[in-house]
């Protein structure tokens, strides 16, 4: 499924693949590769509240904002809410800027090989194969909760709907 104009890259309108998610959708699964080259599945995240943070590029100011502040804000959503950034980037890369930029609270994770969380998730910007901005928050048996897809890949998401949204499902008891 091809949506376009849904948002638009550096001002230029481009095309998502993949279906419009909402909150209450179940979350689809994916596989996605760790910084030691490890496969992961939505299922490596059972029991925990998912906020899936998702940037263009951690080689941009705004993605590296991004993975920074939400790496922050991770200490303060406790144990059962697990942290996910998720871009196109090699698992290399990520490492390297991991380890220099002191990340060690959020999983970075890479959609290279399969795109499949792209495509899941329909933020796979077709011309571009890069993921589109985007935070998606889901409880413990995988409902979305939270959706946004920022309408301009180059801005910031709502870093505070998104923590709010682990928060309350945390409140509500729907974490492990």
């Amino acid at each position: 499924m091809e949506r376009k104009d849904r948002i638009t890259f550096a001002g230029k309108p481009v095309t998502l693949i993949g279906p419009e998610l909402k909150a209450g959708d179940k979350a689809p699964n994916f596989i996605l590769v760790d910084t030691d080259l490890n496969e992961l599945t939505l299922k490596d995240f059972q029991d925990k509240v998912k906020l899936i943070s998702v940037a263009v590029s951690i080689d941009t100011s705004v993605c590296d904002a991004q993975l920074r502040k939400f790496n922050e804000q991770a200490a303060s959503l406790g144990k059962d809410v697990v942290v996910l950034n998720v871009t196109m980037d090699l698992p290399f890369a990520l490492k390297r800027f991991c380890g220099t930029a002191g990340i060690d609270r959020a999983k970075a994770l890479s959609d290279y090989r399969y795109a499949s969380f792209g495509e899941n998730y329909g933020v796979l910007m077709k011309d571009l194969r890069l993921l589109a901005r985007s935070v998606f928050v889901a409880d413990v048996y995988n409902t979305l909760t939270y959706v946004e897809i920022v309408s301009e890949a180059t801005y910031d998401v709502n870093f505070d709907n998104a923590i709010r949204a682990a928060k309350e499902l945390i409140s509500r008891g729907r974490a492990a």
